[in-house]
C-alpha cells in the first residue's frame, strides 16, 4: 500500500525553493545513510533554524533498506519537533534516481522529492524519461529534480570520467517539455572525495591544490534564460583539508583530496542555486572522529564511545555549511 509523505510529517521542495532563490540563499541537501548522521543533520538544522533536505541514495537504499530509512525520515520530524521545532520543513529526497521505476517505487513509499537523473542519455531520450517520472510525480504533489549535462567524478553508482557543462540554449526547451521543478546543472562540481586530478590544479604557496573556479558564466547564462528556476549544484563538498589532515595523521591515506572552494559556493548559494548537495564532507568528518577516537583510545570497542565523536564532528560540519555557506540560517 502506498503511503504520502504527507502522513509522514514531510514537505515537498516547492515553498522551500521559492523562498530560496527569493531570498539568496541555498537549501543544505545531506546525504545519510546511518542513524549518526541523521541525527547530526537534525541536529544542526534545528538549532540553526534551516530547512533542509536529506538525501538517499540509491546505494544507501541498498546499504541501509528502503523501508528503515523512510522511516528515519519520519523520525527526524519527530525528532525536530522534540528539540524544539515547532514546524519542520524537512524534505526526503532520492538523489541520482536512475530508472522511472525507482522514482516510483520511492513516491509511493513517502518520498516528498525525487531526482531523475537522465543525463548520461541521449538529449531526447533525458526529456522522455523525465517528463514520465514528472508526471507521476505529480500526480502525488511530490516534486521532481532533472539534470542536464554530466558531472565528472563517482557518486555510489553514478560514475563518469568527464564533465559535460550543461549548455543554456537547451535549458528552456528542457525545462519547458518536462515540467520538471528543478534542474541540477554542470558547470565544474565533481563528485567524491577526488574531484580533481592534481593536473587540473594549481597549488597555493602553503602546497594545498586549488582546483579551477566553477563557470559561473554558465550559471548566469541559464539564469537569464530561466530567471527564478531552482537550480541545483551536485558534487559540492569543500573536502576541508583540516578533516583530511586528521584522517592522514590517524592511519588514512587521502593525499591530494580536493573540493569546492567555500567562497564560490556561497557565491553561487545567492544566485538562483537554490539546493547545494554536500555528502562527501560527511563522509570525511565521521572518518576523522574515528580515526582520531581509535588512536586515542586502542583499548576501546563500544561503536557508542567512537560514533559520539564522530555524531559531534558531522552536527559541528552541518552548522557551519548552514551558516557560512549556504546562508539557510534563521529562515524557518
Amino acid at each position: 500500500m502506498a503511503v504520502s509523505y504527507k502522513e509522514l510529517g514531510l514537505v515537498n521542495t516547492k515553498e522551500m525553493f521559492a523562498k530560496a532563490v527569493a531570498g539568496g540563499y541555498a537549501i543544505p541537501a545531506f546525504n545519510f545513510n546511518t542513524m549518526e548522521q541523521m541525527q547530526a543533520i537534525v541536529q544542526a538544522s534545528v538549532k540553526q533554524k534551516s530547512p533542509v533536505i536529506m538525501q538517499v541514495s540509491k546505494g544507501a537504499r541498498n546499504y541501509a533498506n528502503g523501508t528503515i530509512l523512510r522511516y528515519m525520515a519520519q523520525g527526524a520530524v519527530e525528532y525536530a519537533k522534540e528539540l524544539g521545532c515547532a514546524n519542520p520543513q524537512i524534505v526526503l529526497h532520492l538523489d541520482h534516481g536512475d530508472s522511472f521505476e525507482l522514482c516510483k517505487d520511492c513516491i509511493d513509499n513517502g518520498f516528498s522529492s525525487v531526482m531523475i537523473d537522465g543525463s548520461a542519455l541521449p538529449y531526447e531520450e533525458n526529456i522522455a524519461l523525465t517528463k514520465k517520472v514528472v508526471e507521476y510525480a505529480h500526480a502525488h504533489d511530490v516534486t521532481v529534480e532533472a539534470e542536464l549535462g554530466v558531472l565528472a567524478g563517482v557518486e555510489d553508482e553514478v560514475a563518469s570520467e568527464v564533465s559535460h557543462y550543461t549548455k543554456p540554449e537547451e535549458v528552456i526547451d528542457f525545462a519547458t517539455r518536462t515540467g520538471c521543478d528543478s534542474l541540477a546543472i554542470s558547470i565544474g562540481t565533481s563528485h567524491g572525495a577526488y574531484k580533481f586530478k592534481p593536473e587540473q590544479c594549481t597549488r597555493n604557496a602553503d602546497g594545498i591544490l586549488v582546483p579551477p573556479p566553477l563557470a559561473f558564466d554558465v550559471l548566469h547564462a541559464i539564469e537569464e534564460k530561466l530567471p527564478g528556476f531552482p537550480i541545483v549544484l551536485h558534487g559540492s563538498s569543500s573536502v576541508p583539508q583540516e578533516e583530511v589532515k586528521t584522517i592522514n595523521e590517524n592511519g588514512g591515506r587521502l593525499p591530494d583530496a580536493v573540493g569546492i572552494p567555500e567562497e564560490q559556493l556561497r557565491e553561487a548559494s545567492k544566485s538562483a542555486v537554490c539546493k547545494i548537495n554536500i555528502d562527501s564532507d560527511s563522509r570525511l568528518a565521521m572518518t576523522a572522529a574515528v580515526r582520531k577516537y581509535f588512536n586515542e583510545h586502542p583499548d576501546h570497542f563500544d561503536p557508542r564511545q567512537y560514533l559520539k565523536p564522530a555524531r559531534e564532528n558531522m552536527q559541528k560540519m552541518y552548522e557551519h555549511k548552514i551558516v557560512d555557506v549556504l546562508g539557510s540560517n534563521d529562515k524557518l
